[in-house]
């Protein structure tokens, strides 16, 4: 992503690329649809808390965490020597932090992606919660993009802080797409690049007002749309095409539209009496 060039807002820009827009108001129905659902207007703390379940479980299935619902619900121990648990209890680390970054996000967006990547990481080594530097290594093996140098990343994160600090009149499925893509094209830090992009997701489209009950889970969406179809709308991100830069956003607005389509269901199991 390029964060120079004639318009001041170039994120402005991108809602005027070939199915942007159209991607933009359906999503925007779509969350509508189910903020207006009676279950909501009663029982709302309920499908956020299940939204951000369901949310974690997506996104760590997109780090090679492939768990049933169930055994999330059921397991207390993600600390465990597997990888799999690991990577769950990173994913429902950040799912809950995310909600407290809100109101430091817009005023500093790197402090908070340093404190993401702390809280999944769970650990304190030297690499935790800064950008790589040149030479060290990312372990992010479910992807296979170029790695860009460490020079590159930082110039390219204080670019994308600025954008965000200065503000944008982009819809909000724009910046969260922006901000999900670059952070995967980048891989910033040293591990779970994937659920921290995906994380700081979540934040643009609560932030934002979209979302703010984050009842969304855009994760959710991702996952069900499958990694396979995630890695090529990627390719297209990092391709920088006006083509490529449409089909990523309106891959993040389909995810963000089945996951509404999740929490409708859960909604729709509450006044049924069934969960």
């Amino acid at each position: 992503m390029s964060t120079t060039g004639a318009t001041a807002d170039p994120l402005e820009a991108l809602g005027s690329l070939p199915g942007v827009a159209e991607s933009v108001e359906s999503v925007r129905k779509a969350v509508d649809r189910v903020y207006g659902h009676r279950v909501m207007r009663r029982r709302s703390n309920e499908i956020t808390s299940e939204a951000a379940l369901r949310g974690a479980r997506g996104s760590a299935a997109l780090s090679g965490a492939d768990w049933a619902l169930e055994e999330v619900r059921r397991r207390t121990d993600f600390s465990a020597a597997d990888d799999g648990a690991r990577v769950m209890g990173a994913a429902l680390r950040l799912t809950a932090e995310a909600g407290q970054l809100l109101s430091i996000w817009r005023q500093s967006p790197l402090r908070v992606l340093a404190r993401l990547h702390l809280v999944a990481s769970a650990s304190k080594g030297d690499e935790v919660g800064r950008p790589r530097r040149a030479g060290e290594p990312v372990d992010e093996p479910l992807m296979e993009l170029p790695l860009p140098e460490a020079q590159e990343v930082s110039g390219r994160l204080e670019g994308l802080a600025d954008l965000i600090i200065a503000g944008t009149s982009a819809p909000a499925l724009v910046t969260a797409a922006v901000v999900h893509g670059e952070l995967l094209a980048l891989r910033p830090f040293a591990s779970h690049n994937g659920l921290v992009a995906r994380a700081a997701e979540r934040i643009v489209l609560v932030g934002s007002g979209l979302d703010p009950k984050s009842v969304c889970p855009a994760e959710v969406g991702h996952a069900e749309l499958g990694r396979a179809a995630y890695l090529a709308a990627l390719d297209g991100y990092v391709s920088g095409t006006p083509e490529g830069m449409a089909a990523w956003i309106t891959h993040c607005g389909r995810a963000v539209e089945l996951g509404v389509r999740e929490s409708t269901a859960v909604c729709e199991a509450l006044q049924r009496g069934a969960a």
